[in-house]
């Protein structure tokens, strides 16, 4: 099983790989021991989002499938959560909130999925599909603001938003601060290894299969609407779970995040990553977020602006991805590091058998 954390699908391979890996890894655990616990809490909330980022490079990267869906079903879900949470009293019930909300996610992605991929819609139109139904839940919940519009004792608020549930909560103690930044760090590994392992994978194959010539696929006996379901129901339901997460850190979820603006965000994260690459789009969206909120605290909209310049440029200058590119390049450099000093060695060995013979 191991074995399937490399392999073609994935960049990243070998001791150096892995060794940089534990490296990032020690020092995001030891990050919270020399940070104040005000930077704690934004890199926590930079983790949050990088669930949907890693659904939608599975979807978009080796599924094929171009989803400006996200922020839906991140809003199903964050919805889900404070509808849930408040009515099931808060405490430790938040935990069980957040695992139905995630399944709610899902469950409306195997709905709407299941319509469109069996329907054949596929291309630019799945994307406009996909947008379209966010924005109606976007519009939706915008209108939501009287008081008839409740759910139990939750009100939907309109674009006030929901608030009033109990953030994440095992027993008395709250997961806020460090607790949820590690929460969120030991989410996003076992996320991040699972996906190595599904898309090097037999199912990961045939999902980045039936990118490359769906029909062929199908040539082969495989049932490619199975797998494109199954590949956008996880895609998903990774963000749902950015979307409960979300809402139970800052105990709020409103309409605007999950309109026009938010639906491009996670777009140009993978765009600019490298949408074929687990690893890029790790990075790359983490460094995205972290930019993006420091720009925000000057000008929300040079923000904005920057984000759809970075998409242009993405296009015109790097359509594979600026983040993937560079790593794709660092990795041929040091094959080629490598392979230069075993040359000598493969020489002299040569020569050495030569003259023993």
């Amino acid at each position: 099983m191991l074995k399937l954390l490399e392999g073609p699908q994935t960049l990243g391979r070998g001791k150096v790989f892995w060794s940089s890996f534990l490296v990032v890894l020690a020092g995001a655990l030891t990050y919270p021991l020399f940070a104040d616990s005000y930077d704690v809490g934004n890199f926590a909330y930079f983790l949050i989002w990088i669930f949907m980022a890693l659904g939608l490079c599975l979807m978009w990267g080796y599924g094929g499938m171009l989803s400006f869906g996200q922020t839906l079903f991140f809003g199903i879900a964050g919805y889900g959560y404070g509808v849930l949470a408040i009515n099931m009293g808060g405490g430790t019930a938040t935990i069980v909130a957040l695992m139905l909300s995630v399944v709610l996610a899902m469950v409306a992605a195997g709905i709407l999925g299941y319509f469109m991929i069996w329907g054949g819609i596929s291309g630019i139109f799945f994307g406009i599909v996909t947008l379209s139904a966010t924005l109606v839940l976007a519009f939706f919940l915008g209108q939501t603001a009287g008081p008839e519009w409740h759910i139990g004792s939750a009100r939907l608020n309109g674009f006030n938003g929901m608030k009033g549930m109990d953030p994440l909560t095992v027993g008395d103690f709250f997961i806020e601060g460090s607790t949820l930044y590690y929460v969120m760090i030991a989410l996003i590994v076992i996320v991040y290894l699972a996906l190595r392992m599904l898309v090097n994978s037999g199912i990961g194959n045939v999902i980045v299969a039936t990118r490359e010539n769906p029909q062929r696929a199908e040539m082969l006996g495989y049932d490619v609407r199975k797998y494109q379901l199954l590949t956008f129901v996880i895609g998903s339901g990774l963000a749902g779970l950015s979307g409960a997460l979300y809402t139970s850190w800052g105990q709020f979820i409103t309409p605007s995040s999950i309109g026009l603006p938010a639906a491009a965000m996670p777009i140009i994260w993978v765009a600019f990553s490298g949408r074929s690459d687990l690893t890029a789009t790790l990075v790359g969206s983490f460094l995205l977020l972290f930019g993006f909120q420091t720009i925000t605290v000057y000008s929300q909209q040079a923000a904005l602006v920057l984000m759809g310049a970075l998409l242009l440029a993405t296009v015109m200058l790097a359509p594979q991805g600026f983040v993937l590119g560079i790593g794709k390049f660092a990795a041929d450099w040091w094959s080629g590091h490598r392979r230069r000093e075993e040359s000598p060695v493969m020489a002299e060995a040569g020569r050495l058998q030569s003259e023993e013979t």
